[in-house]
């Protein structure tokens, strides 16, 4: 059987692909990575079959800060115009709405800690999904939904939490790669966003 081709774009040390890691190797398929904060290269297209966008603490339009991101942002659209499999977590969920021509800016109010979300369509890719799930947040931008695209779930602070893209797109602005690690990663490098706020728990 052939083995399905993972490959992870990540860009600070402290947010990896944490459970979808442990779920590829599970399930004895093949995971690579490009660590923009190591100045690693990209793949060629030809050499993975499903992308999977991580978060960070920077922004879509923060290309002076991060001259890769320029980079980044083609590549993903490429990747989108090939047909490959496309996941975007968090800050990766905002890049693929700005590759898909949306405009990303501050939320209402940062959004930190475990809160719920609720499922606003039933496709395919919904049918496993609860109602409503707890899921985890760590994110003070959103985005408007790129044309053409399913709104999947919604949390009571942020309209557009995921979203599908013709068969081959998903985007999430929670984290549903989550760890307990990863937490405390994100707490130790953030713990300044950790201000008493109706939608960020201590």
């Amino acid at each position: 059987m052939n083995k399905f081709r993972f490959h992870c774009l990540q860009h600070v040390n402290y947010e990896n692909p944490g459970f979808l890691k442990e779920w590829i190797e599970n399930k004895n398929q093949i995971l690579t990575c490009t660590n923009f904060f190591n100045g690693d290269n990209l793949p060629l297209h030809e050499d993975y079959d499903v992308l999977i966008i991580m978060g960070g603490p920077m922004g879509v339009y923060d290309e002076n800060l991060y001259p890769w991101l320029k980079q980044e942002k083609k590549f993903i659209g490429e990747s989108i115009a090939k047909n490959k499999k496309v996941i975007g977590i968090c800050l990766g969920s905002q890049l693929l709405a700005n590759v898909l021509g949306s405009k990303v800016y501050p939320n209402l109010e940062k959004e930190i800690g475990f809160f719920p979300v609720f499922k606003k369509s039933y496709n395919f890719i919904m049918s496993g999904f609860p109602e409503s799930a707890i899921a985890f947040h760590w994110h003070s931008d959103t985005f408007d939904l790129p044309k053409g695209s399913l709104l999947l779930a919604s949390s009571d602070i942020c309209q557009n939490q995921a979203f599908s893209y013709n068969s081959n797109v998903l985007g999430l602005q929670f984290h549903l790669e989550i760890t307990e690690s990863l937490i405390q990663g994100l707490i130790k490098n953030n713990k300044h966003e950790l201000i008493k706020k109706p939608f960020i728990q201590t």
